[in-house]
């Protein structure tokens, strides 16, 4: 048996959000790994994921994912982590496994430091059409799960997906249905409303996946369109006692999407009789199945009386088959909605952007600290922005001051008010 009992995946954006929906799509109490996720920069949330591994570190695989090797969300947690298996006197690299492009940060971290393998990844797999890649299907194969289904799936979309009929082409259908009913210019949002618990993760994979792909300040002739469709969602029934409400009766703003799961549930039998055990009919001749079925018919009938668009797709049960075929469904669809509006889908000029800006806003928190420290007076953070000469960044200064005062062993402690204002801050001698 393998000395892992558990995996913890250690990424962001695409190297985490297909994972993610992959295993809760496919997975059970009862795989051969149970995965863990660690996608952000969030100190509590990973300390609640490590509480979660309390004692099991030492039979914990982890797998850390990034193309580039430098995403700072990635590498925080990974050093996160190293300091958790230091204090637990265990060894990382003996524990370790990267995805990462030949030559990366990571690439040259996981070889210095012997880890126990490295799986690439190639610069033209972008990251939110990573899952069909070692991203997604190492952890899958890892948990146990029918990666060769994920993969004939796939591969069965694709096949349909290059019909040159639009109209036995499913992603051209969808795309020109997303074209129609947003008029060209993402006029509605994306509602995606999966009956069945399993692809509840489906909606937040798919506002990576279209509105990463699709929100563009530019077309490719360098025009000002500002495109994008906006993707939001969780799961019927239960949206309809959250949402839904509105969907039918407040502004008509969106489409939806029906994904129908045809199978209840996996065949109950009698682990003595190999039997089937006999249906739970909740009320006469009607099972909890025939419920779910029945809402998600009677939410879309609903929306229709009140002149609301919807778009319904049917798959047979949730196995590696059906889903790499959503997969590959909505990547092709994707692509092909980005030609008919003329933008780059494969690019993301606005998430560097972001980058960039955090860049900034760290290297003003160090600014902000020397200047405390080289007064020893209480100052504002109107003061300070005076002092390191950026009047025009009062309002980051103060949230950046802020934060340190609020954490031990930072350097900053607000000595006075609680407001904007009035809060005064002082370097810390503790």
């Amino acid at each position: 048996a393998s000395r892992f009992q558990f995996v913890l995946i250690v990424g962001i954006g695409g190297s985490a959000l297909g994972p993610q929906f992959v295993a809760q799509a496919l997975g059970s109490p009862y795989d051969v790994m149970l995965p863990f996720f660690v996608d952000n920069t969030d100190p509590d949330g990973i300390d609640q994921i490590l509480g979660e591994l309390e004692g099991q570190l030492g039979s914990t695989l982890v797998v850390v994912v990034s193309k580039s090797g430098g995403t700072p969300e990635t590498r925080n947690g990974m050093l996160e982590i190293q300091r958790a298996y230091r204090n637990a006197d265990l060894k990382f690299a003996q524990h370790a496994v990267a995805i990462t492009q030949e030559g990366s940060k990571l690439h040259k971290t996981a070889v210095s430091e012997n880890w126990l393998r490295i799986f690439p990844m190639w610069d033209w797999v972008g990251g939110r059409t990573s899952v069909l890649s070692a991203v997604g299907l190492l952890p899958a194969a890892l948990q146990g799960l029918d990666t060769q289904g994920l993969l004939d799936g796939a591969a069965a979309m694709d096949r349909l997906t290059r019909e040159a009929d639009p109209m036995k082409n499913p992603a051209a259908l969808l795309a020109l249905m997303w074209h129609h009913i947003g008029q060209g210019r993402g006029a509605k949002d994306m509602v995606i409303l999966p009956y069945k618990d399993r692809l509840c993760l489906f909606s937040r994979y798919l506002q990576q996946l279209v509105m990463e792909s699709l929100g563009k300040e530019l077309d490719r002739q360098g025009n000002t369109v500002h495109q994008g469709i906006a993707v939001y969602g969780n799961k019927g029934s239960t949206d309809q006692h959250a949402y839904v409400q509105q969907l039918r009766d407040g502004i008509p703003n969106f489409f939806a999407t029906f994904i129908q799961v045809l199978k209840d549930r996996e065949v109950d039998l009698d682990p003595d009789t190999e039997f089937v055990r006999p249906v739970l009919e909740v009320d006469p001749g009607i099972t909890t199945g025939d419920y779910l079925q029945g809402f998600l018919l009677g939410t879309r009938e609903a929306l229709s009386d009140s002149g609301r668009d919807s778009i319904a797709i049917t798959i047979n049960d949730v196995t590696g088959a059906s889903v790499g075929a959503l997969i590959a469904l909505y990547e092709r669809a994707v692509g092909l909605y980005a030609e008919l509006i003329d933008v780059n889908a494969y690019h993301q000029p606005g998430v560097e952007a972001g980058k960039k800006a955090a860049v900034e806003v760290l290297d003003l928190q160090l600014k902000i600290v020397a200047q405390l420290k080289s007064v020893a007076l209480p100052q504002s953070a109107e003061q300070v922005a005076e002092a390191i000469g950026q009047p025009e960044r009062t309002e980051w200064i103060y949230k950046l001051l802020e934060h340190l005062a609020a954490n031990p062993g930072r350097d900053v402690e607000q000595v006075e008010g609680d407001s904007p204002a009035t809060a005064l801050f002082l370097a810390s001698t503790i």
